[in-house]
């Protein structure tokens, strides 16, 4: 935005655009996968019992009455919904962000662009966090729909996810170490 012949605003709009392809197939699987569990939800389940048939023990398989397996059916829906809906709120503000992108900052009136560039760079982080929240929700349903075949491979799932998002999100060591492999260091 800051650069007067706008060179680079092609390859911002093409990296946004990049990221709403994203959120859309994302979306679009939430809401898919939504309406498939509906569909499993409403009869098409077929009784309830069938998972019981592979290994009888409840340690093994959980809870499989009617009422449970139809909440374990909702809790897997919920979290597919509240995907989808992080993903659309990630494309509302990509959309935002690559409509403003271009935009001179001489058209602004205000009497310090630089609001503008921190606007646009406020969108731009927000269409963000909602797109990572929208993955949550997908890494999420994981051990969810892990839960349908029992406690052990819930419980075998949930400890993998925390640990994937502990080495993901928390652990600064493995971040420096890739990043020395980049550079070459």
């Amino acid at each position: 935005m800051e650069e007067p012949s706008g060179k680079h605003a092609v390859l911002a709009v093409q990296t946004i655009r990049n990221n709403i392809m994203a959120s859309t197939l994302l979306a679009s699987t939430a809401i898919t996968l939504s309406s498939l569990i509906a569909v499993l939800m409403s009869g098409g389940s077929g009784g309830g019992g069938g998972a019981g048939l592979l290994l009888g023990a409840p340690l093994v398989m959980g809870a499989t009455g009617k009422a449970v397996l139809s909440a374990k059916f909702f809790a897997i829906l919920v979290c597919f919904l509240v995907s989808f809906l992080l993903n659309v709120h990630s494309i509302r503000y990509y959309s935002h962000t690559s409509t403003l992108v271009n935009v001179p900052l001489r058209a602004h009136r205000l009497r310090r662009p630089g609001l503008a560039v921190d606007y646009v760079t406020g969108t731009l982080n927000r269409g963000s966090y909602f797109w990572s929240l929208g993955v949550r929700a997908f890494y999420f349903s994981c051990p969810v729909f892990l839960w349908l075949f029992g406690p052990i491979p819930m419980f075998a799932a949930c400890a993998a996810m925390v640990s994937a998002l502990y080495f993901l999100d928390v652990c600064e060591d493995w971040e420096e170490e890739q990043w020395r492999t980049r550079c070459g260091q």
